[in-house]
């Protein structure tokens, strides 16, 4: 599994650019070319953290994860910028096989799962 903080960046070819220290330090690599290289040598899945949307529970990055889904067809699991159940299906529909969430299942309502796989089902797609 490549786990991968990635933020916008006029710098990369893409505009999105691989961080290091919890998206404090960029490191110049397009994060496109890096998703590419990891599927090509063979990574399982790609754990695509969006450090600007992480924390702003305002929704994911749906082009952050459009862009990487067109360079590679291996799982994608989206992470950052979850706030509420009607952000995962904009996340599916861009080209994540899986969504991720932390601080609105730690400090939301008890059943904000259950809110989370209804909105998903809702919107058509598959829930497990």
């Amino acid at each position: 599994m490549l786990s991968l903080d990635a933020r916008r960046s006029p710098d990369t070819p893409s505009g999105f650019e691989v961080t290091t220290h919890g998206g404090r330090r960029g490191t110049g690599i397009d994060a496109l070319d890096w998703c590419r290289e990891a599927s090509e040598r063979g990574v399982g899945e790609i754990l695509l953290n969006s450090i600007d949307a992480d924390g702003t529970k305002e929704g994911f990055d749906t082009e952050m994860i459009s862009a990487v889904r067109a360079v590679t067809s291996v799982p994608l699991i989206a992470s950052g910028g979850a706030g509420e159940p009607a952000h995962f299906p904009p996340a599916i529909a861009a080209g994540a096989d899986a969504v991720l969430a932390a601080s609105m299942f730690h400090f939301g309502p008890d059943d904000m799962i259950a809110q989370v796989k209804d909105a998903i089902r809702a919107a058509g797609y598959p829930v497990r």
